[in-house]
């Protein structure tokens, strides 16, 4: 009878710990396929941003042929030169590692060539664009506009924030003079995001801005986000790599 229970009690043990098991791996490879989205700024000394600006130039030109690579684009900060802004989507995060260390020149410049430390943001994009959707680009001639814009959200309002780009997301990207329209949400703290726009032109940006769909997103960052006015989040961009066009 001892031996019985005592062996149910292993095998039942066992169970469990297979269970665990299976879970744990099935956890680790759900982490692995999920796709790996960040943004690096790069804040570089003067006399170093023409040397630097070539190196990230290289660095996006070499991952965008990468198979694994969802997208990778550089952009100058319109007021200011010295910032540059990498935007980088990948497979999945081991890709992402994999292709930064067989790309060292870019990791190597950066211990000179900087004026302050990089600031790595990693993000989780809500409603993602598959990898065509982000390769979409402007036609030859258009003066293309490129925002980003940071939301910091109060707290108790994230969910709300995420209901009414959930609604308005479709409508953005079926304008004719939208390019690219992706929000995304920052691993580091859930109650910030940022979002990501291309416009074919600045008409198309005006056109978005009178859009009647955005009068609700506007009416929660007029009202729900920590410091106002929301427009100090905005940065204007000037993409200078792949720097593809139609």
């Amino acid at each position: 009878m001892g031996m019985k229970t005592k062996n149910s009690i292993s095998k039942g043990m066992l169970g469990v710990f297979t269970i665990l098991f299976m879970n744990g791996s099935l956890t680790a490879q759900t982490a692995d396929l999920e796709i790996a989205a960040k943004i690096t700024r790069y804040e570089v000394k003067k006399e170093q941003q023409e040397k630097f600006q070539k190196a990230v130039a290289a660095y996006v030109q070499k991952s965008i042929l990468n198979a694994n690579n969802i997208m990778s684009e550089a952009y100058l900060e319109q007021e200011d030169h010295n910032v540059i802004w990498l935007f980088e989507r990948w497979k999945n995060q081991n890709e992402l590692e994999k292709f930064e260390k067989n790309s060292k020149q870019l990791k190597d410049l950066a211990k000179t060539a900087l004026a302050k430390p990089e600031r790595i943001i990693e993000v989780k994009d809500l409603e993602p664009l598959t990898k065509e959707q982000w390769r979409r680009t402007s036609k030859k001639g258009e003066e293309q506009l490129t925002i980003m814009l940071f939301v910091d959200a109060k707290k108790g309002t994230e969910e709300n924030f995420m209901k009414v780009y959930h609604k308005a997301m479709p409508e953005f990207r079926s304008e004719p003079g939208v390019v690219t329209y992706q929000l995304s949400q920052l691993k580091e703290d859930p109650s910030q995001f940022v979002t990501f726009e291309k416009f074919r032109n600045k008409e198309a940006f005006q056109y978005h801005l009178n859009f009647p769909p955005i009068q609700p997103v506007i009416d929660y960052l007029n009202s729900s986000i920590k410091k106002q006015p929301f427009q100090d989040g905005i940065h204007n961009l000037i993409e200078f790599a792949p720097l593809i066009r139609e």
